[in-house]
């Protein structure tokens, strides 16, 4: 193990793996086992040349630390960030001599009567190369980070005493060029160890394939083990030798949506494996993916296993955490980028039903592949790596193959094509043909059964679902991909504010059969809790451990904060993919069931009927039981008449509990307006003459001589002006899409400044024209400010017109002003509780909410646009006992609170970094731009792309009694 300088370093080798057993399939079973997680002594050395002296005992000088963990996350060392580079010079295998070390070693009881069969060393998860020593005697070492490494230690091990464990583990080795996944480089022990007995009579691996006949309700099940054994299924009568294939007449089969399990034994001589049976079968079947003969639609995520504290030693509760969440949020598959989860986690997925695709431990993407060119030095097209690769491949297949959750085998992320991609299907075809191989970045798809893409436009979308896509060079290559059914691996990049747009991805899916559905990215914000010097806690990412090279916040994308807490793109996603959607038609309500395999009989649906936001009527009736992509329409529930602006919503719930939700779940929400707001002429009132003064008097409104509202009721204001920034958020930065912030810094649109043109005073009104343009540009935003009153009230009609070429749209457009500090509550009548933007606003419904300001924030890890709520009618701010100032518009309106302005925000790096000044900032917008995915993939769809010039903005300022 001392560093010699040599290229022939054990952990520069092109396969690192020695004295690994063969895999085997991971299992719950009774051999006696000894759980080897706890506290271990520890030592973090700067390279591989410290001495191993640790062999024999626990070395009192050392710390302690927790097994599972990583070092990084416990003092030793710092964490690192990067997206696609990585962290070290590119010469593989090699990595530099400044090699973080990390020792470990425990002791261990080892009962007499182990003497009589194997003792079994089992390391579930070692980053990134291990060589592991029990009592002295070097057993061999590690490779493949996230799967498991396995020792025979029968003849170093000693029973009936202690026994001493020892392993050093690098932080780098030949291992590193194939995990360069998008996620923090930690090290160490992350996943569980233990020791076990293999008495006699042991069950080596096994296998349970369990086939179904859609057409004949047929279940057919095989259970093969490398010893005698018997397959036990009580349910299903079942007792019989294995190596047999059962046919069973009549099963339930297993599917996302109906997670049907058959539990039973393996029974051997010496041990006794709990199983579990889930009856299916995958297949393209006509161009299409078929479960049990239906055509399914992958409604995903992409998760790693992540803990804000702990990395990726997540513990169980934390993973069902995941699974509830993805299923309460309509959410019924998962792809495990880009790796293979921890093994509960597939346990987890099997019994509550999520679909699953399976990703080996290998991406590469700092090498740079582009199309058909892999990059030099990839270790994709080297055969030099390819025992490296196939052993990975089949490790993974080997150890999860059991799990009936899983339908594809995804040969790794992101490392392009060459000649080890046709190994690695071949290696796990070999080991499992039931079930599909994905790999995305061979875009050819010759090695694989579906055609997989990232992030793609709607219009790329739809052109492959069309069938029509540019053909390859090769046409039996062509004929070959256009026949094979298309996901996308990843889409809806869930980075910062947004993603937007999601409602057209899933219109593609529904649309054109060949689309089956897409994995968003991803499923958590990797943020690490961190403290600053100030004691207040954040999120840290990419540079905020003084790393040489990061990504910043890349390593946020995803639809939970690091606490788990859904993000508002969470909650537009899940109405997104509701299992059952309506809509208003004549003669009532029309019911589509959107679900796959399964009727609405679990559903029920409630309604109200609010005139604005206050509950007039209620109730609430059985939904038909539909079958799986059926449709009925039942009839509307008896009105009582309104007399203003009047919606009716409906909300699809639980109608019993499940294994993952509770009775009364909501699962979506559809609403309509059955009543419009009150006309122009019924509200509008007539403005009546004002005196002329110094300061100009418009009713209860004070004007300076320069026309600029000071104070309103009482009330001193910053003096409202033209708005068009905000401070943007990742999707604007188009860090891998289409950028629009580098433009808007261009045009000068962050640093406006305001002229007043003209002021015309007359006794009915006060008219202020603007000119609001950037140093150095001639392009201009011409307003016309018209204020008037009816003596109670303040009155101003905005109109807003382009000078110059604009080329590039508005972040916002709308006005700003300030309000005293005091203000704390908020009430307003539009769509809510949360934020919504114009392409992400299906889950907010319109109606009556209240809130502090404080709650209106989204604390995104990197500060930008947040907090926007859409559609408003009115909005109250508290200022005092009983009484608030109203805003309020015939037109609906966009709004944002926040005791901080858009260029506090667009400054700050972390939330913790913002801190309450003298004024409460609002925003009142005639519009704000789209989220788009553009961050990592397409902007803003063009539906949403309006003309908004000339603009206009009517809003009533009114004091009185808070709403």
């Amino acid at each position: 193990m001392p560093s010699t300088g040599n290229t022939e370093r054990a952990y520069e080798r092109f396969e690192t793996a020695r004295g690994v057993l063969p895999p085997r399939a991971w299992a719950r079973s009774d051999a006696p086992r000894i759980d080897l997680n706890g506290r271990w002594r520890f030592r973090l050395s700067p390279d591989p040349s410290a001495p191993i002296d640790f062999l024999d005992g626990l070395p009192a000088a050392w710390s302690d630390i927790d097994i599972p963990s990583h070092w990084q996350l416990r003092g030793h060392g710092a964490p690192i960030y990067t997206n696609q580079a990585y962290p070290f010079p590119l010469d593989p295998p090699r990595v530099p001599d400044d090699n973080p070390t990390g020792d470990y070693v425990r002791t261990f009881d080892v009962p007499e009567l182990w003497r009589e069969g194997r003792v079994f060393l089992r390391f579930e998860g070692v980053d990134s190369f291990a060589t592991v020593w029990v009592n002295g005697i070097e057993l061999g070492s590690t490779s493949g980070s996230r799967l498991a490494n396995e020792f025979d230690i029968t003849e170093s091990v000693r029973p009936g005493e202690r026994n001493v464990v020892a392993v050093r583990v690098l932080q780098w080795s030949s291992n590193s060029y194939l995990e360069d996944q998008d996620m923090w480089w930690l090290s160490g022990i992350f996943r569980d160890v233990s020791v076990e007995l293999r008495r006699a009579g042991s069950i080596g691996d096994h296998r349970i394939q369990a086939d179904f006949d859609a057409q004949t309700g047929t279940g057919f099940l095989r259970v093969d083990t490398d010893v005698p054994a018997t397959v036990v299924v009580e349910e299903l009568g079942i007792d019989a030798p294995v190596g047999q294939l059962i046919a069973i007449d009549q099963v339930e089969p297993w599917s996302a949506e109906q997670p049907r399990l058959y539990r039973g034994r393996i029974v051997g001589s010496g041990e006794i494996i709990e199983i579990v049976v889930g009856f299916r079968r995958v297949e393209v079947d006509d161009g299409l993916i078929k479960v049990n003969g239906r055509r399914v639609q992958f409604r995903g995520v992409n998760r790693h296993d992540f803990h804000p504290e702990q990395g990726r030693a997540v513990d169980a509760e934390t993973m069902l955490s995941d699974v509830l969440l993805m299923k309460r949020h309509n959410i019924n598959a998962v792809r495990t980028s880009h790796y293979p989860p921890h093994p509960h986690f597939l346990e987890l997925c099997d019994k509550y039903g999520l679909w699953v695709i399976d990703e080996c431990d290998f991406e590469t993407h700092g090498f740079g592949a582009e199309g058909d060119d892999p990059g030099a030095g990839n270790p994709v097209d080297d055969v030099r790596w390819q025992s490296a690769l196939v052993s990975r491949m089949r490790r993974m297949v080997a150890r999860d193959r059991n799990h009936p959750s899983i339908v594809m085998w995804s040969l790794g992320n992101e490392c392009g094509p060459g000649v080890n991609v046709e190994a690695m299907s071949s290696a796990a075809r070999e080991l499992d043909s039931t079930r599909l191989i994905h790999y995305e970045r061979d875009f050819t798809s010759a090695q694989v059964d579906v055609y997989s893409r990232m992030y793609l436009t709607y219009e790329e979308v739809e052109q492959i679902g069309r069938g029509d896509e540019p053909p390859l060079d090769d046409p039996a290559l062509t004929a070959h991909r256009n026949a094979q059914p298309f996901i996308l691996a990843e889409y809806a990049h869930a980075m910062g504010n947004g993603p937007g747009g999601l409602s057209e991805y899933q219109e593609l899916f529904d649309r054109y059969p060949r689309l089956q559905g897409g994995f968003v990215w991803e499923w958590i914000d990797h943020g690490l809790r961190t403290t600053d010097t100030s004691g207040r806690t954040f999120w840290a990412y990419g540079g905020d451990f003084g790393e040489e090279l990061h990504d910043g916040n890349f390593v946020a994308d995803g639809l939970l904060f690091p606490d788990r807490t859904p993000s508002p793109g969470l909650l537009e996603l899940k109405k997104v993919l509701e299992p059952v959607r309506l809509d208003l038609v004549t003669g009532g309500i029309r019911v589509t069931n959107a679900q796959d395999i399964v009727g609405t009989s679990l559903f029920s649906a409630e309604w109200v009927l609010e005139e604005e936001g206050i509950a007039r009527a209620r109730g609430s009736f059985p939904l038909p039981d539909i079958s799986a992509r059926g449709e009925s329409v039942v009839p509307l529930p008896d009105f009582p008449a309104t007399d203003a602006e009047t919606w009716f919503t409906v909300r699809i719930v639980l109608a019993a509990s499940t294994s993952w939700a509770s009775a009364g779940h909501e699962l979506s929400a559809s609403q309509w307006q059955i009543r419009p707001p009150q006309s122009v002429a019924a509200v509008r009132h007539a403005p009546v003459a004002a005196p002329l003064v110094a300061a100009p008097l418009v009713g209860p409104g004070e004007f300076d001589a320069r026309g600029r509202l000071q104070r309103f009721a009482g009330i001193d204001l910053v003096s409202p002006c033209l708005d068009v920034w905000r401070a943007p958020i990742d999707n604007d930065f188009g860090y891998y899409g289409e950028p629009l912030e580098p433009f808007w810094r261009a045009e000068g649109l962050h640093r406006m400044q305001q002229r007043v043109d003209s002021i015309r005073w007359t006794d009915a009104d006060l008219q202020v024209i603007t000119r609001t343009g950037a140093a150095g540009s001639r392009l201009a935003l011409l307003s016309t400010w018209r204020w008037s009153t009816d003596g109670a009230d303040l009155r101003l009609s905005l109109t807003v017109e382009q000078v110059g070429d604009w080329t590039v749209p508005l972040p916002r457009l709308g006005i700003r002003m300030g309000l005293p500090a005091f203000v704390h509550t908020v009430e307003w009548f539009g769509r809510g509780p949360g934020e919504a933007y114009s392409d992400s606003a299906r889950a907010q419904l319109v109606g009556r909410y209240a809130s502090e300001v404080d709650d209106l924030q989204t604390p995104y890890l990197m500060p930008q646009e947040n907090g926007n709520r859409l559609d408003a009618r009115w909005v109250v701010f508290g200022i005092g006992g009983n009484r608030g100032l109203r805003v309020s518009s015939l037109e609906p309106f966009s709004f944002t609170t926040r005791r901080w302005t858009s260029e506090d925000l667009d400054a700050a790096k972390h939330p913790n970094d913002l801190v309450a000044g003298d004024r409460v900032w609002l925003n009142l917008d005639v519009a704000q731009y789209g989220l788009g995915s553009a961050s990592c993939g397409p902007g803003v769809h063009p539906r949403y792309l309006r003309e908004l010039f000339p603009a206009r903005l009517d809003l009533r300022f009114a004091v009185g009694d808070a709403q």
